[in-house]
This record gives structure tokens, sequence and C-alpha cells, in this order.
């Protein structure tokens, strides 16, 4: 008996909701208007009791339900690990690996699995004396329970006697906000434990991946957030339809920032020692996150010849930065650095390309020079590698993926696809005005000529791609190293027999955040341009890889570095 068209989507099929309001069967929108009963003698009072209570307690919260924060972290962890098993992680992460971690934490911040603390009780119980509205609420299940990340399980040992009287608290408070804790959230003094925040949903995601061993590193999945693979900006946009969001809720849960390594990584840390987590699975030599195994992976993105790796694994070997000790992680152990896997690897190709080309803008240059002289009289058909030709070629395609990768993060809207409205009474007004937007702004693109955007590509762990099929030898993995290597005792040695350290001494990281400070200018410019190569790889910034690369240097160099130290200080005294 209700013929009008959907504000939605204009389709003319409705139901109705246990309220007695109509809902379109097509996209679910549900309308302020509700069905007239016409003959009510067969209710019986205690029904319409019922009814009355629950349409007064949806009108209270503008047709939503009651929801915390934390309901809300647990819906975007769920989403988030949904991705990443759509990427092909484990299916252990997100019901067993994932759960467990956010069920400890839940535990452990005592919002949920414990007995509530006597003085927020207390709190919210004076609160709700003072208030007008003392009906008595009906027992509720938890919507945790509907949200549950591992859907075999039971629902949250919540109080609901906490939970109907912290209702109460958020109705009384002057902030407003759709969730029921949104404002006490963000006034409760939380620096003994960790505040729950949108960036640590990817610490914890991190930190179930690293427990698995997984094949996916921190700056990966940090690239799969900004690419659009794994929810994380506007991920609110998920949440279903009864979470109502307003207020101080878009401070937890709006981000208008790209999630930054340092941050997430620390976190990851604290929250591994917060929860007293066991030493994580040891990171053997078969493990991807091995800096053997990055390396192969680096070296190849890098465009740089396949002979490298033996030097790579020379280094690793070295100075011990491939034992399992050193690798794998021990929560809450001080005494140990904790290791940035793909920072690592990266570095230490970087210092054997300062082994063998010396990168002070001579040296390099002198022996691109050789070869492409033996490479013209070669007549046995291998190729020496060049470095100005590997240089000229690897950034050309650095500056053209750099240039797309400004103008997409330039161009990027902000602002959620789904329009965000603050009561039931706006939401086809706001739809209007939003479809109304997208109209003009298809129209104005037809008229200016602009190309569409495209969807987005596929993920993958590869941002540059050599192929060693092209004709146009741009691909440098078959190349050979032998024009800069000498024998000496049966192994093969650099010819150079120089080197240049970054820093002589190390910065306190503890108090400055860095082992050494980085300035270009202050450096050369093969160097930066490295360095360069590899924070676009991982993006992030050039100083974290020098850093990594002034560590693994004292540790290669520890004895000349001593005797040096030692020297100038006798000539001091």
């Amino acid at each position: 008996d209700f013929n009008e068209r959907c504000a939605q989507c204009s389709e003319v099929n409705w139901g109705l909701t246990d309220g007695g309001r109509y809902y379109c069967r097509s996209c679910h929108n549900v309308t302020e208007r509700a069905r007239e009963v016409v003959n009510t003698d067969f209710m019986t009072n205690s029904r319409v009791q019922t009814i009355s209570k629950g349409l007064r307690k949806q009108e209270k919260n503008g047709g939503g339900c009651e929801w915390y924060v934390c309901e809300g972290f647990q819906l975007v962890l769920k989403k988030q690990a949904e991705a990443l098993e759509a990427l092909g992680v484990c299916s252990q992460m997100k019901d067993e690996i994932l759960c467990n971690f956010w069920r400890c934490y839940l535990q452990k911040s005592k919002q949920a699995y414990c007995n509530r603390p006597a003085g927020e009780t207390v709190k919210a119980l004076s609160v709700c004396e003072s208030s007008t509205d003392v009906d008595s609420e009906p027992d509720r299940p938890s919507l945790l329970h509907l949200l549950s990340l591992s859907e075999s399980e039971g629902d949250l040992q919540t109080d609901c006697s906490f939970a109907s009287s912290m209702s109460k608290v958020s109705e009384s408070t002057s902030m407003y906000s759709g969730s029921v804790d949104g404002s006490l959230y963000l006034m409760k003094n939380q620096k003994e434990k960790l505040r729950m925040t949108m960036p640590m949903t990817l610490s914890f995601c991190y930190m179930a991946l690293l427990w698995l061993r997984e094949p996916i590193t921190l700056s990966e999945l940090l690239r799969f957030v900004v690419e659009g693979h794994i929810p994380y900006l506007n991920v609110f946009q998920h949440f279903p339809e009864k979470m109502k969001l307003c207020g101080l809720d878009l401070k937890i849960f709006c981000v208008e920032s790209w999630p930054v390594y340092e941050e997430v990584h620390n976190k990851m840390l604290e929250l591994a020692a917060f929860l007293d987590l066991p030493r994580f699975p040891d990171i053997t030599e078969s493990c991807f996150l091995h800096p053997d195994m990055l390396c192969i992976k680096y070296l190849m993105e890098a465009n740089l010849p396949d002979e490298l790796h033996n030097w790579t694994c020379r280094v690793v070997k070295k100075i011990g930065i491939g034992e399992v000790d050193f690798l794998t992680l021990v929560p809450g152990n001080k005494s140990t650095r904790k290791v940035k896997y793909d920072i690592l690897a990266a570095a230490v190709i970087v210092v054997v390309l300062k082994l063998l080309f010396l990168l002070d803008d001579h040296y390099e240059w002198l022996l691109s020079d050789l070869a492409e002289e033996r490479n013209k009289n070669n007549k046995e058909g291998g190729l020496y590698f060049e470095f100005r030709k590997w240089y000229e070629v690897v950034k050309h395609a650095l500056d053209v993926e750099q240039k797309k990768l400004d103008e997409e993060r330039a161009k990027y809207v902000w602002r959620c696809e789904k329009p965000l409205f603050y009561s039931v009474k706006n939401k086809s007004r706001v739809l209007k005005r939003r479809q109304m937007v997208v109209n003009l702004q298809n129209q104005f693109g037809k008229l200016s000529g602009s190309v569409q955007r495209a969807e987005k590509p596929s993920p993958s762990s590869f941002q540059l791609s050599w192929s060693e099929e092209n004709t146009d030898g741009s691909c440098f993995h078959g190349h050979s190293l032998k024009g800069i290597l000498q024998e000496k005792c049966g192994l093969l040695t650099a010819m150079n027999p120089d080197y240049w350290l970054c820093t002589v001494k190390l910065c306190n990281e503890k108090l400055c955040g860095h082992l050494a400070h980085y300035r270009e200018v202050d450096f050369p410019q093969s160097y930066h341009f490295v360095l360069r190569l590899f924070s676009f790889l991982l993006r992030i910034q050039p100083s974290y890889i020098h850093d990594e690369v002034c560590m693994i240097e004292h540790k290669l160099f520890n004895k000349k570095l001593y005797k040096k130290l030692k020297y100038n200080t006798v000539l001091r005294k």
C-alpha cells in the first residue's frame, strides 16, 4: 500500500521492519514512514509496550543502534583481514591470530573479557542517578558478537548493566558522538595503556603477518593501503547502516593522511610488549623476510645484476644480521635492536654497491668507461655491467613512476564517496545533493575532455618490472661484474681498495631518533640516487635507509673504526 519511489535507488519494492517502518528491499534504505495500524485488537498490551519502547529508542539514536568505539575498530580489523586474505594471506590470520591478538588487547585494556574497573562503574552510575530518563532497558545482544572476527566464536563478555549506564553517560555529555562512548574515549587519560587508533589497526595486521611469517613486508602493506587494496582511508563507509558515525566519531575513524612507516612499526612493537606476547616464530634462511631472500627481490626490482646477490650474502654472513636471534622479534626485550626487514635488505644492497663502485661521483663513472670499452670489443656475447647506462635507464623509469605517484596523491579525493548524514531527516536531502554533485562532475568532465579514472590495477609485489626479453638492453639482470672484480687467494674481491664511511660515529637513536643525520648536499649524487631509488620502492624517507647503511658499515668495519677512534683519543691526550 506504499507506492512512493525510494529516494536512494528510485525503486518501488518496500518491506516492513520489526518497528513498523518501510524499508527498500533493493538498497535497504529505511524511511521515516511507518505503516498505520487499522485494527489493534489482536495486539496484547505487553507487545504494544515493547514496540513503543523500541521505537522511542530508535528515534533517540536517529534510527541507529548503540555501538562502542572498540566495536568500530573491530569492524575495521575484520575488513582489513578479509582484504589480506583476498591478497593470498593464510586464512589463519583472521580467525586465529588476529582475532586472538584483538581479544587479548580488549582484555589488557579492560574493555572486554574482564570485570569493569570500579572507578568507571561508579562514575557511570552517578551520572545515571542524576539523569531524568531512568526507564529500564531490556538486555540486548552485543554488537561485538555480530561483528566478530571469528564467526564461530561467542560474543564478548561485556557487562550489560555497564553498557546501559554508559549510554546514559554519553547522552548527558556535552560533546556529541554517534557511538555510546565516543566522547569519553577521547577524554579519558590512557597513558598507562595503548589507546586504539586507525594506524594501530595496521600495526595489528602487520603483527599478525609477522607472526605467520607471511611474504608481505611493512612497506608493501602500507603501499597496498595507499593503493586502496586494504581498507583504511574512509573505511567507515563500510560500517553497517545502523552504526551512525558523527561528531567525535569522525575524529576517531576519519583519516586524512597517509600511514607512516615509523609510526606503524613502533606501535606494533608497543602492542607486542603490551600484550605480553612470547617470542615470535623464528625468521630462518628459508623465510621471505630473511635478508638473503629480500635482497633477491630488491635486486630484481632495482634492475641490478644477479651476481650482486653473492656479495649481499657475504655481507649478511660477515656481520651476522642473518642469524635467527638477530632477526626474530622478542617483545619487551630492550637489549636487542628491532629489525625493519625491508629497510635492512635495501641497506645491504647499498653497502655492496659502495664496496664495488664506491659511489663517490668519480670512481663509478671510471668503471663505466672501462666496461663500455670492453663491451665494444667483447665477442663472447656476455655484457659487462655499465653503471652509467644503468643509471640512465633506471632514472628515466623512476622519474616517470614518481611523477605518476605525485599526480595520484595530488588528485586524491579525501572526501568519502558515501555521504555522511547525521539524522534520518536529512538523509534524502544529502543523497540528492550528492547525486547532483556526481552528475555535474560527469558533465563537466565530458565537456573538458578529461579522462575518467581507470579502475585500480591488481596488486603486485613489484613496482618496477624489467624483462630480459627486451631487445633495447634495458634489463641488466644478466650482466657480468667481471670487469670490476679481481681474484685474490681464490676469492673474487673488488678492484676498488677504498671505502668511505657515511659517518664515523653513530648517534644515540633513543635521543635523536636516528643513528645518523642525512642531508643530500653532504653526500655524493650517486649515493643519493641509490637511496632515492630504494626509498621510492619502500615508500619511506631516504634517511631511514641511510640509518641502516651506517649501522651495517659500523658492524662491517668495527675493528678498523675502533683502532682509528683509539688512535685519535691518544693524539688528543
